[in-house]
């Protein structure tokens, strides 16, 4: 059984060791159906540092991030998403980790949220072998990256013929659903 969880975070800058996650979105899916989808936003920890170029990269506003929901409220709304599909006790029932760099990004800012919420269980939810899609767009497009200006989300899925809301981009949810298309041209391209 297949359980992916495609999801996105925008943060208050590209360190996890000293920025904060501020959106947390993703889509449940199991077997190829989507169970549901979540989008949080997230008050960045006591200690965050939050730069403006992010803030204006995501769209978030400074004066609202002291509104959203603390990071317990967020990770326990989370972590009761994610139990409804796997049994964190269970070593072989976990989720498949999906997004667009997550490896190398996303990853990394979820793994130090359940860390700062005191969760040890983040290897019982999600395998350590995540599946990143720009891993994949990238051997998928080898022949034609040197015709790419950037190998960005939007720039990849537009190469593989995915529409593209552009006023949409960092929304973490938004970002979600491109991943996914991504997953889904590259996976339905290859059974050929």
């Amino acid at each position: 059984m297949a359980k992916l969880l495609f999801y996105d975070t925008e943060t208050t800058g590209t360190n996890y060791m000293k920025h904060s996650i501020i959106e947390l979105s993703g889509i449940i899916e199991i077997d190829g159906e989507i169970k549901e989808t979540f989008e949080y936003v997230v008050r960045p920890h006591a200690k965050a540092a939050i730069e403006p170029a992010a803030l204006k990269t995501n769209g978030h506003k400074f004066e609202d991030l002291p509104t959203y929901p603390e990071m317990p409220r967020v990770h326990q709304l989370l972590t009761e998403a994610l139990s409804k599909y796997v049994d964190k006790y269970d070593k072989k029932d976990k989720f498949h980790l999906v997004g667009f760099n997550n490896r190398g990004f996303d990853d990394n800012f979820l793994r130090m949220f359940f860390n700062l919420c005191n969760d040890d269980f983040f290897g019982a939810y999600f395998w350590a072998d995540t599946i990143d899609a720009m891993v994949l767009a990238s051997k998928y497009l080898v022949d034609v990256r040197h015709e790419m200006p950037s190998f960005k989300l939007h720039r990849v899925a537009k190469t593989l013929g995915i529409a593209v809301d552009d006023s949409k981009l960092h929304e973490a949810l938004y970002d979600s659903v491109l991943a996914r298309e991504i997953y889904y041209a590259i996976e339905t391209e290859s059974l050929l």
